[in-house]
């Protein structure tokens, strides 16, 4: 589950991001380059972000051992750029995150439109070391920079009828090359009720490894929710909207009896073509089981109290 960290310590600190740079070594000896199809051979480097400067330590994460970085960067679900792993990061250079604004509409007081240095200034940035889940049974440990999106959340002011949270990608073809296949009809879309928007784990990203976010990881503003499975997680935001019924996201509309719109992590609640029980985190060789709610239970799980776990799956 996620814990408390001491205050003083930073993730450059436990894990500096410098010594798993080009560490191809560490895919080669533990067996996560056969798990990847090869992609240390397919894909390019990542580029480095800037450094993002006056970050504190958050309330929450985990002391796990962090996903080396040439991973996290290489190893991706952005359908906007392919389907295959490696293909985010060969293709998301076309991407250019600057400028960037986030729109903000809705049921809300306050609508408009938020620049990407406007959101950096938003909130002090914090560094958070979550876990993270695929659908597809692999894992990793991040360390993000962001803050709550519940700090975007209030400044908006939702209105009384506001129930649910949409998120919407951008969607360029000349700059995207997978939103020019059929495989989801574009924009991608996701969705959270509003409790669990503005609940204090969900964080409003903007870095990884004390750095900006690199193009493939969803540059330059996303979201991650660590209790819920990696596409609940939107990246390259272009929209936040608030509405009063549940919207439906992309993979909900895409396969309906495969991806429902809560999408917790649930060891007891397969997908139809993978088992939920186990997962492999990348870098390691054998599997490990799979946590509740990927270990934030104790802080999510009074959100689902009513919930039949298995029909809002």
């Amino acid at each position: 589950m996620p814990i408390t960290r001491p205050p003083d310590i930073l993730p450059s600190e436990i894990t500096p991001s410098e010594i798993y740079r080009g560490r191809r070594e560490f895919m080669r000896s533990t067996g996560a380059l056969a798990l990847a199809g090869g992609l240390g051979s397919l894909a390019g480097d990542a580029t480095a972000g800037a450094k993002l400067a006056g970050t504190r330590p958050g309330p929450y994460g985990t002391s796990e051992e962090l996903t080396p970085y040439k991973d996290v960067t290489t190893y991706n679900n952005f359908y906007e750029f392919g389907t295959d792993k490696a293909d985010p990061a060969r293709n998301a250079g076309s991407l250019n995150p600057h400028p960037w604004a986030v729109q903000v509409d809705g049921l809300v007081k306050r609508p408009g439109h938020y620049d990407l240095d406007a959101l950096l200034k938003l909130a002090p940035l914090e560094d958070r070391i979550y876990r993270m889940r695929c659908v597809e049974g692999w894992s990793m440990v991040i360390p993000w920079v962001g803050y709550p999106l519940d700090e975007l959340i209030r400044r908006v002011e939702p209105l009384g009828n506001a129930k649910y949270v949409e998120f919407t990608t951008l969607n360029d073809r000349a700059r995207m090359p997978g939103v020019r296949s059929p495989v989801l009809d574009w924009p991608y879309t996701e969705g959270l009720r509003l409790d669990e928007a503005r609940h204090p784990l969900t964080l409003l990203a903007v870095g990884l490894y004390g750095e900006t976010l690199p193009n493939q990881n969803g540059a330059p503003v996303r979201v991650v929710v660590p209790w819920k499975y990696g596409f609940k997680s939107a990246k390259s935001i272009v929209r936040i909207r608030f509405v009063e019924k549940q919207p439906e996201s992309s993979w909900m509309s895409a396969a309906p009896r495969e991806y429902g719109f809560y999408s917790n992590v649930n060891p007891d609640v397969d997908h139809p073509r993978w088992s939920q029980s186990r997962e492999r985190r990348i870098g390691e060789f054998f599997k490990r089981k799979t946590l509740l709610y990927n270990g934030c239970g104790e802080q999510v799980a009074g959100m689902y109290s009513n919930l039949d776990l298995r029909k809002y799956f």
